[in-house]
C-alpha cells in the first residue's frame, strides 16, 4: 500500500522514543496498544528504515531513530511556535520571543531587556524560564527557546553567542565574620573554609571560575554544599555553614544577614552572554538582540 507520513507518526514515533515503551506510550496517547505498534511498523516501512529494536524486556532506539528523535523534537516545536506567532500576529502583535536566563541575569540583563521592549517594542510578547547553562543551550536547539542569558565562552555549532554584562566576583560571609572590607586582602585567607558554590551541572564555566580564583592564590577549595539558586546559597552562608563567591550583582535583591565584599583586584570577572541560533527566522527576536547591543 502507498502510504505517506503524516504528523501522526511524528507523534506516535516521539512518544515511544521518549517512554521506550510502547504501553506506556500508548496510554499517553489515549490510542491501543496494538494501534500504536502498527503506526510505527507503517512508518518504518514508509520510511524503509528501522526505527526502535524491540524485544521482550526493552525497546530502544537505533541510529537512525536517534537522529529521528531530534528532528521531530524540533519539528514539532517549531509547529507549535509558528501557531502561536500565527494567533499573535492575527492579533496585531508582533510575535513571541522565548527568552531563558540564568537568575543571576535577572539583576540586570532580562529586567533591562524587558523594559525597553516594552517602550520601543510593546507589541512583543515574551516568555521566561530559568534554566540551567545546558538546560537553556538545549532549549534553543530544539527551537523551544528564542534568546538565553547564559555564563559560558563556547556554544555547540549552529548557535551564536555574545557577551552583554561584565561583572566582577564577590565573597559572601555570615555578618558575624572576622573576615572584612577593611581586613580583607586576598582570599586565601579564607582557605580553610567551607566553601558553597553554585552546582558545577548548573554552570560549568562559573564553577570552574571559582575554582581559578582559589587556585591563583594557592589552594583548592573544600566544598562543602552545592546549589542551582542564588537564595539557597545565601541562607546557608547566613547559617555559617559555609562561604560562597558569586557575580557581585547577586547581592541586590535579597535580604540576608550576610555581607559581601568585592574582589575588584583579580582578573576573573563573571561573564554573562546571550546565545541564540544562528538560523532563527523569528522577527522579532532581532529586536531583542538589537536593544541587548544598546544596553
Amino acid at each position: 500500500m502507498n502510504y505517506q507520513i503524516e504528523l501522526r507518526h511524528f507523534i506516535y514515533f516521539l512518544a515511544v522514543a521518549e517512554e521506550l515503551h510502547y504501553r506506556k506510550a500508548a496510554e499517553k496517547l489515549f490510542i491501543s496498544q496494538p494501534g500504536l505498534s502498527t503506526q510505527i511498523k507503517q512508518m518504518e516501512e514508509i520510511l524503509q528504515t528501522q526505527l526502535f529494536v524491540r524485544d521482550k524486556k526493552k525497546v530502544r532506539l537505533t541510529p537512525a531513530g536517534e537522529f529521528l528523535k531530534k528532528e521531530v523534537e524540533f519539528i514539532l516545536n517549531h509547529l507549535d511556535q509558528t501557531k502561536k506567532q500565527l494567533k499573535l500576529i492575527g492579533q496585531g502583535h508582533m510575535g513571541e520571543v522565548r527568552i531563558g536566563f540564568l537568575g543571576s541575569a535577572m539583576q540586570n540583563a532580562v529586567p533591562n531587556l524587558l523594559v525597553g521592549l516594552k517602550e520601543k517594542y510593546p507589541l512583543v510578547h515574551t516568555t521566561l524560564e530559568e534554566l540551567s547553562n545546558r538546560a537553556q543551550v538545549n532549549a534553543i536547539l530544539s527551537d523551544r527557546l528564542d534568546l538565553g542569558f547564559v555564563r559560558m565562552s563556547r556554544v555547540p555549532k549552529g548557535l551564536e553567542v555574545k557577551p552583554v554584562f561584565e561583572d566582577t566576583f564577590s565573597l559572601v560571609l555570615p555578618q558575624g565574620h572576622p573576615i572584612n572590607m577593611n581586613n580583607f586582602n586576598s582570599i586565601d585567607q579564607l582557605a580553610n573554609e567551607d566553601f558553597i558554590l553554585f552546582s558545577q551541572d548548573y554552570s560549568p564555566e562559573y564553577y570552574d571560575t571559582v575554582l581559578s580564583i582559589c587556585e591563583d592564590s594557592g589552594f583548592v577549595p573544600k566544598v562543602s554544599h552545592k546549589s542551582v539558586h542564588a537564595q539557597t546559597i545565601f541562607k546557608l552562608v547566613e547559617n555559617e555553614l559555609g562561604i560562597a563567591i558569586v557575580p557581585t550583582t547577586l547581592q541586590y535583591g535579597f535580604q540576608m544577614d550576610v555581607k559581601f565584599i568585592e574582589m575588584k583586584r583579580i582578573k576573573q570577572r563573571a561573564i554573562l552572554s546571550m546565545v541564540w541560533k544562528a538560523d532563527n527566522r523569528n522577527p522579532a527576536l532581532k529586536n531583542c538582540m538589537d536593544l541587548l547591543l544598546k544596553l
